[in-house]
């Protein structure tokens, strides 16, 4: 069994400055060992710890697909010691992956069914891998209809843009892309995404919700899939933003009886609603 605690050493082949307030840069990392990658068997949802030498690590969702090949995507929030620093290194430079940890969203339970994805802000990096998950050719057509949901506060600080947008011209996804407020040279929809949710009203028969993003968000979208009908065995959560050491140890991220890097980060709502109201 590999040691849990060793990273994989990846180079980055590519980076990129994601939103207008420069705190988001995505990262495309490549392993340096073919046989590393092959070890590293993920699917979406999970997360890694993304470690600098000298500085630490830090808990990150995989933004890519495995569909897309070895090469991993993460983007990174600069908010700390660790995020600092990877934000100002460039194509090139070497650092460590360790992972896949956590499980992932239901991918096999969703099988025949409908599936509405809705993303708030940064919290869309999972929930990109798996929209590339199902868009695939090899899983598209296990699945029924997708809807797409996803808002920011501005048009400056939605994620990647050439993804979605590419989803929108496609006729096997119903994309649904919002800002909050209207904003010079948006040709978008408009509306905070509760709003979007009930204008789009996703049915719940044969149905999974996969929701993601700020506390806010889930706040106020929640109450609409009740108005809707949904059940919360349909609804499936994360609470990635739990994560710390990633394997049960350190004992920083637990809910109640739960460790949220093993027993998750995906939770159905229906799981949440047992345990204390501490996420």
């Amino acid at each position: 069994m590999p040691n849990p605690y060793v990273p994989y050493p990846v180079k980055i082949s590519e980076s990129l400055v994601e939103t207008e307030d420069k705190q988001l840069k995505s990262f495309w990392l490549d392993f340096l060992d073919p046989d590393h990658a092959q070890a590293f068997d993920y699917t979406p949802g999970q997360f890694a710890e993304l470690s600098v030498s000298g500085y630490g690590e830090i808990p990150i969702g995989i933004a890519s697909s495995p569909t897309e090949g070895d090469t991993l995507l993460f983007t990174v929030n600069k908010v700390g010691v660790v995020s600092n620093r990877l934000h100002q290194m460039a194509q090139g430079d070497i650092m460590g992956v360790r992972g896949p940890l956590g499980n992932s969203y239901p991918l096999e339970e969703m099988r025949g069914k409908n599936i509405v994805i809705v993303a708030g802000g940064f919290a869309v990096t999972t929930l990109r891998a798996t929209v590339t998950w199902l868009l695939d050719p090899a899983h598209r057509g296990d699945y029924g209809d997708i809807d797409f949901i996803y808002g920011a506060r501005t048009p400056g600080l939605l994620l990647y843009e050439p993804q979605w947008r590419d989803w929108q011209q496609r006729d096997d996804i119903n994309c649904h892309v919002t800002i909050d407020r209207e904003a010079q040279g948006w040709d978008g929809m408009v509306g905070f995404v509760p709003s979007v949710c009930e204008q789009v009203a996703p049915s719940p028969d044969n149905a999974v919700a996969l929701i993601c993003g700020p506390p806010v968000m889930i706040r106020f979208t929640q109450p609409v899939f009740d108005k809707l009908g949904w059940q919360s065995e349909q609804i499936v959560m994360s609470l990635e933003n739990r994560m710390k050491c990633g394997i049960g140890i350190c004992g920083r991220c637990n809910v109640g009886p739960e460790y949220v890097c093993k027993d998750g980060p995906v939770f159905t709502k229906a799981q949440l609603e047992r345990l204390p109201a501490e996420y």
